[in-house]
């Protein structure tokens, strides 16, 4: 049996993967064992783990395949400083130590790492290099449902790419075409949540989210100004507005007196109108240049599936865009589509791409509904829980689901914690905090009692898959939580005129469908719909829910804080329910309640992570 070990690391979301005959056997980012958020660094925990999933040793694996090509990206950093000299002499001498002393022979680095592992691991040779938009690529079509399908890859930057469109068919994929940096979408996107004060690679989401309290007023300006978008969705950006391609910030100076204020300062400056009307201008490019692209390649191919990779795919309001218009009749989203899973697209490259072997098409999820981290006993959880004085019952797996469900239908909020992790950034259902998407306070009380993070910040519904054309404009499937519908027209609240008027957070208050909790201001909803085959105790529990309220909805939001990564492990749940609001902790069968703990253990551990 053939094992493949894929690596992605050193810029952010490090991540591990493992595929045997190219089976994909467990994947998972090294954030959530290092509780570092998109912790860059080798993944070693993530490495241990996957091996110890597959049941090998690191010397047992065929072969270890790191997700890009850092001669490539070496090559791209000098002739960008050569282009922009004498512009970013600051940049490149921060940069090039790192390059000269880790980066650049990175194959003897990571053989120096792999052996720290594995001191029997010594034939350097079996570690191989994919490229960065490939292994993306790769992600995105082997796992899915589809012999053929158009591939296209948006993100920041690979090594020399920024987008690309690639054909897969069978066991085979072919690059066609390309956008180089320094134009990339993923950029664009980042240079605004650098101005609006969030965090690059990390608040990218938060832009997203912000954007329907805004209006697209600076629409116009940006694509005068900022970024030549041909007809089908190809694009050039002028590089004059942006700093990121030799300085140490995203934009410049030019940029600011564009719009007429300067970039925000998180911790100094409150957000207004004017960031709304700038996320929402940026989305609405965003969403433009990829419908641009998806039409003009459907019309070019005539193939009917499209897969999608890359960070910008994680823009789910984009992809539920791309979904109304039709211009293919199927759509997959590899649920890990930024840097993480390049990992497992880099295996999967190998085994099938550069070996050639025979690819057999999983109709349903060769991902496993992305349930590929790890996994705890009750055994184990009930000696973890006496260790932490934690008070706890256990039950049945039918007691258990009526008691939750109940608690759920009381308004009370529950941290689920069951089965084996989430790999990729959505909480789907393993590690999730749950509540009722009736209540008109549910949005609010978990934004800041719970989270601790920014009041605007919608949440997801977990939906039954049988159910969810009933209660939004959704006819497909949405297990990874990355598409974005409207709630159905007869569920909605209309605002009036006057709370139309309301400056945008303000409208965060007013009640806008018979599901508050999970309707955004502009009625639409970020989908995940559940399915017994691949979850069915937490089918099963929204099914409860269901026959106790009449919905079949729960809202489903991360387990975890502001600036934490989803908890991975028993304490890191037990920490979380014992440093926020949560009423109830479920961890497989066994299930604690916040009124029976010893208040002396509840600590506030909001300090130990840096706001994201």
């Amino acid at each position: 049996m053939s094992t493949i070990l894929g690596i992605s690391a050193f810029f952010h979301d490090s991540a591990a993967s493992i595929i045997k005959d190219g089976e994909i056997i467990a994947a998972a980012q090294e954030e959530r064992f290092s509780r570092k958020k998109h912790d860059e660094r080798f993944p070693v925990n993530a490495i241990n783990y996957v091996l110890s999933e597959a049941k090998v040793r690191l010397n047992d694996v065929e072969k270890v395949v790191f997700f890009e090509k850092p001669f490539l990206k070496f090559e791209r950093l000098l002739e960008t400083y050569m282009a922009f000299a004498p512009r970013g002499l600051k940049s490149f001498s921060l940069a090039m130590p790192i390059w000269l002393r880790e980066k650049l022979f990175q194959k003897k680095y990571l053989f120096d790492l792999l052996n720290k592992i594995d001191k029997n691991f010594k034939d350097i040779e079996k570690i191989k290099f994919s490229e960065h938009h490939f292994s993306h690529a790769a992600s995105a079509f082997y796992p899915s449902p589809f012999d053929e399908a158009v591939i296209l890859t948006l993100d920041g930057v690979g090594e020399w790419a920024t987008t690309t469109l690639a054909l897969g068919k069978n066991n085979k994929i072919e690059m066609i075409k390309e956008i180089h940096f320094p134009h990339s979408l993923g950029l664009l996107y980042s240079a605004f949540t650098y101005y609006t004060g969030f965090k690059v690679n990390s608040g990218e989401y938060k832009v997203m989210g912000l954007a329907p309290y805004g209006k697209p007023i600076y629409k116009e300006k940006i694509t005068k100004h900022l970024i030549d978008i041909k007809k089908d969705g190809s694009f050039r950006l002028n590089m004059d507005y942006f700093n990121y391609a030799t300085g140490l910030t995203m934009t410049n100076k030019k940029f600011a007196r564009l719009f007429g204020q300067p970039e925000r300062k998180p911790d100094k400056d409150l957000l207004t109108q004017f960031h709304m009307d700038i996320a929402s201008s940026i989305q609405a490019v965003t969403e433009d240049i990829v419908l641009k692209l998806t039409k003009s390649i459907s019309e070019e191919y005539k193939i009917k599936n499209l897969c999608l990779a890359g960070g910008v795919a994680l823009n789910c309001v984009a992809n539920g865009k791309i979904l109304q218009k039709n211009f293919f009749e199927n759509i997959w989203i590899q649920p890990a589509a930024g840097d993480a899973g390049g990992s497992l697209g880099a295996a999967l490259g190998y085994w099938y791409h550069d070996q050639g072997n025979k690819r057999e098409v999983v109709k349903n999820d060769s991902m496993k509904g992305a349930y590929l981290g790890p996994k705890y006993e009750n055994e184990t959880i009930e000696k973890e829980l006496i260790e932490l004085k934690a008070k706890y019952k256990k039950l049945d797996d039918s007691k258990l689901i009526s008691t939750v469900a109940e608690k759920l239908a009381d308004q009370k909020t529950v941290g689920w914690f069951q089965g084996r992790m989430e790999f990729g950034p959505r909480a789907l259902g393993s590690r999730s905090i749950l509540a009722d998407p009736k209540s008109e306070k549910m949005q609010k009380e978990l934004n800041i009692k719970i989270k601790f993070r920014e009041s605007f910040r919608p949440f997801a519904p977990s939906v039954l898959s049988d159910q969810v054309g009933k209660w939004f404009e959704l006819n497909k499937e949405s297990p990874y939580m990355l598409l974005v519908s409207k709630i159905k027209k007869n569920l909605r609240i209309p605002m009036t005129l006057e709370q139309e008027n309301l400056f945008g957070i303000e409208k965060l208050n007013i009640k806008r469908s018979t599901v508050p909790a999970i309707t955004h201001v502009d009625y639409t909803a970020r989908i995940q719909t559940v399915h017994k085959e691949t979850n069915e105790k937490y089918y099963n529990l929204i099914n409860k829910f269901f026959e106790l309220s009449g919905c079949p909805i729960l809202v489903n939001t991360s387990f975890n804080i502001r600036g934490e990564p989803i908890v991975c492990t028993i304490k890191d749940a037990f920490k979380c329910f014992m440093g926020t609001n949560l009423d109830v902790l479920v961890c497989e069968n066994i299930l604690l309640l916040k009124e029976d703990q010893d208040k002396s253990i509840i600590k506030n551990y909001q300090s130990e992570f840096e706001l994201d």
